[in-house]
């Protein structure tokens, strides 16, 4: 598989390790999470491979352009629209969390609103590029950002203040029923293989998907949910854990690099997750634009000569993104993300039924224009 399918992947298991998912995961410590992480990565890792195995079936060819040669306009355009509406909501989610966290830790006199309008406009600029475009910054913010966040994880594993006896006591839940919230607060975390809604587009040569690729993503995808359930348990006990409003951020601010300018970590590592958030919030709002701008034809909309529609999208973006924020405080936003993530256990799986549909639908077609 092309490193970029990777990209998708790992951004969306990586950018939540901070935001909302350890908040539930820790909250529900004693009532089914162990559980859960295991059921989800059985659970994830199997649909990973069933959305990857079927857009692989055609390569350079997006869902919406799939819907349009199988379904009716009736069906394929709200459709489209909910799935655009979706993503706007996986996007806001980040950028939320991360804007109050920059209030919290790094900026307390500056206000939210104009922390959240910088982040936007910077993500709005690259949601308006083309897509292998996007896919190019993405690996080259990767390539500066996530080797430190590696050795930051490194320096967690290897501190001494990071007591197993802890994460062991954790362990002893695994005989826990799963529980609903946290199974899908990890099952989040595998549908970075979504995106491919619209980035197989830039996937024009077929892929080789084997056992090989299955087992590596099932490994690194074990190792995240590993490191962000049970490191922050290490470093700040088992029983108040879910106390904790960013268990991530307590534990960062437990690291000291003792021959860095910055000695504490935190600073650090607030800096340069805020990378991986800006991947992750342009990952979910570019694709959200090429869905609107594919179910309202945005491409045509010209003024005098030059192409206007794919910025009429902007200020509703901004707009809706600056309202919500201003309205949410912590506490609604960590419980509104649980419902979000609750309904997706569901929709995503269903969604498998339309796959059946739009190959058999294709390989009719196939069949009726070779005879």
């Amino acid at each position: 598989m092309s490193r970029y399918y990777y990209y998708l992947i790992l951004i969306n298991m990586v950018a939540n390790v901070i935001a909302s998912v350890p908040a539930i995961l820790l909250h529900n410590h004693k009532n089914g999470s162990v559980s859960a992480m295991i059921l989800a990565v059985v659970a994830g890792t199997i649909l990973i491979t069933i959305y990857t195995r079927f857009f692989i079936a055609f390569p350079g060819i997006t869902l919406p352009d799939l819907l349009k040669k199988t379904t009716s306009k009736w069906f394929y355009n709200p459709f489209i629209f909910f799935l655009a509406l979706m993503w706007f909501v996986a996007g806001l989610i980040t950028l939320a969390t991360f804007s109050f966290l920059l209030i919290r830790f790094l900026t307390p006199e500056m206000p939210l609103f104009q922390i959240s309008l910088i982040i936007i406009l910077s993500v709005i600029f690259g949601c308006l590029m083309r897509t292998e475009r996007v896919l190019y910054t993405i690996e080259l913010i990767l390539l500066i950002v996530f080797p430190l966040i590696l050795y930051i994880f490194f320096k967690a594993y290897s501190n001494e203040s990071l007591e197993w006896d802890f994460v062991k006591e954790a362990a002893l839940y695994v005989n826990q029923f799963p529980n609903i919230h946290s199974f899908s607060s990890c099952f989040f975390l595998f549908l970075g293989v979504v995106n491919l809604f619209i980035f197989n587009r830039f996937f024009t040569k077929k892929q080789n998907f084997n056992w090989k690729h299955i087992t590596l993503i099932g490994f690194i995808s074990t190792l995240n949910l590993f490191t962000t359930y049970f490191i922050p348990i290490g470093f700040n006990g088992f029983e108040n854990i879910d106390e904790l409003v960013y268990p991530w951020i307590t534990t960062s601010d437990s690291l000291r690099m003792e021959f860095f300018m910055i000695e504490r970590l935190l600073f650090v590592f607030l800096l340069f997750y805020l990378g991986i958030a800006f991947l992750s919030i342009l990952i979910h709002w570019h694709v959200s634009f090429e869905f609107l701008k594919f179910v309202f034809n945005l491409e045509k909309i010209k003024f005098k000569g030059f192409k206007i529609g794919k910025y009429i999208p902007i200020p509703f973006f901004i707009g809706a993104s600056l309202l919500l924020i201003g309205k949410l405080n912590e506490y609604q936003l960590l419980r509104y993300s649980n419902f979000f993530y609750d309904t997706l256990i569901l929709f995503f799986p269903l969604l498998i039924i339309l796959f059946i549909f739009i190959k058999r639908r294709m390989k009719y077609a196939k069949q009726e224009k070779q005879n």
